[in-house]
């Protein structure tokens, strides 16, 4: 206490005003000087007791502040007292209550990270030991031509598929990070289904699944064309995978004052009752999931979706089906 300035300069300010009031009372009586010089200390020392206290109260919020930066939160200096130090306290809990909720997410954010890196490593490593493998039979002088061919073309697919994983990454990275801006423009259901299945016709005619699209030519959203393509071309390729051949493949959608609904189904093998509340997931694979799958695909185009002030939910049962309902709501954009 001693050693701050402001305190001396103060203390010296009040014993020379009572030094000097005491002093001049001595000429006009003894009595009042003894007085006056009496009151001074008196004064001087409650001054001193209370600016002691206040010290030691500061004294304890310094503590407080260096616990919680050496990694102490769950202290609680807060009371319930009016005046200054009581609101000092508050908002310094306040501060330390964030720095909490900042440390659970930094932490929440490396362990999702910590487990990304292990999964993208583990879907990267299978076609990587698939060429390793290739690449050393293609190696041998005598292998016939035949499956040298085959093998090259192993190569080519496994490469095709890094590429995709590597692709839908960097686009969902960018996605989370918040990069991307999606635009508001007006998109034609219609004609954004048929951008999206412009590269799944081929599959669904090798698998004779029958394609059904009903819904107004009309309808329309305030959204972004390309992403939105690029989210219905995940969810159909799901229905594509999913459904036996010659099995059906149904997309409708309406409009309505409040969101424009969008429904694509199949009649494939459906997802377990348990991993409904997972297929949104990264990297989640469920039991029925193909063997090619990544698991990226669905949170991709939820992701576009929640961009876009919509939602995405599912419905399926075992032997039936599955269908994606899809809304964008009007009244976020």
């Amino acid at each position: 206490m001693i050693k701050n300035k402001d305190f001396r300069v103060l203390l010296g300010i009040s014993s020379s005003f009572g030094l000097i009031s005491s002093f001049a009372l001595l000429f006009i009586d003894e009595i009042a000087a003894v007085a006056v010089f009496c009151v001074s200390l008196v004064f001087i020392l409650m001054f001193c007791i209370f600016i002691k206290y206040r010290y030691s109260k500061l004294n304890d919020l310094s503590n407080y502040l260096r616990q919680v930066s050496s990694g102490e939160y769950c202290l609680d200096i807060r009371d319930n007292v009016e005046g200054e130090l009581s609101i000092l306290k508050n908002e310094i809990y306040k501060v330390s209550v964030r720095l909490v909720e900042q440390a659970e997410l930094l932490q929440r954010d490396k362990l999702f990270l910590a487990n990304s890196i292990s999964d993208i490593s583990h879907q990267l490593k299978t076609p990587l030991t698939s060429m390793f493998v290739m690449t050393d039979l293609l190696g041998q002088d005598n292998l016939p031509i035949d499956k040298r061919i085959e093998f090259t073309s192993n190569i080519r697919s496994q490469l095709e598929r890094i590429e995709w994983l590597v692709t839908s990454l960097l686009k969902l990275s960018k996605l989370d990070a918040g990069t991307i801006v999606m635009k508001k423009e007006v998109v034609n259901v219609s004609q954004m289904i048929e951008r999206a299945l412009q590269h799944l016709l081929i599959p669904i005619e090798l698998k004779e699944q029958n394609l059904v699209i009903r819904g107004d030519t009309r309808v329309s959203y305030i959204g972004d064309f390309n992403w939105s393509a690029e989210a219905f071309t995940n969810i159909i390729k799901n229905c594509i995978e999913h459904t036996k051949n010659k099995g059906e493949i149904k997309i409708e959608f309406e409009d309505n004052t409040i969101y424009t609904r969008i429904e694509v189904s199949d009649n494939g093998i459906g997802i377990h009752k348990e991993d409904i509340s997972f297929i949104f997931d990264r990297f989640f694979k469920g039991k029925n999931a193909s063997t090619e799958s990544i698991g990226i695909g669905l949170a991709m185009s939820k992701n576009i979706f929640l961009k876009q002030g919509g939602s995405i939910t599912v419905d399926s049962k075992l032997g039936v089906g599955t269908k994606f309902i899809i809304k964008i709501f009007k009244s976020v954009i």
